[in-house]
């Protein structure tokens, strides 16, 4: 099922949470990307928005796009990443694993 902007404002709240809880920095999460592209990255002094393209594609593609967009905004090593993933797809699973 292709991703809703419901369901992308609820997913970017929740990683947002998850982000903060943590100490780490929180992008701002947009659409569409203003480049012809699935997904893109902007830093600004200091602040990153991740922006990500929702019509035609699967819900678990975009919701990868923005779990990946909130690492690469804290550029994060190797291993912090992998807690960090793991710890935003268990934050994000149920309601928002469901396509509307």
């Amino acid at each position: 099922m292709e991703a809703t902007s419901l369901q992308f404002a609820q997913a970017a709240r929740t990683l947002g949470d998850v982000a903060r809880s943590r100490g780490l920095a929180v992008p701002a999460f947009r659409s569409p990307p203003r480049v012809e592209s699935d997904r893109s990255i902007r830093r600004r002094k200091g602040s990153a928005t991740v922006a990500i393209r929702l019509r035609g594609r699967p819900w678990l593609a975009v919701l990868a796009d923005m779990v990946d967009g909130v690492i690469v905004a804290n550029d994060l090593c190797p291993a912090q990443a992998n807690e960090l993933r793991t710890e935003l797809w268990t934050a994000v699973e149920g309601s928002h694993l469901r396509a509307a």
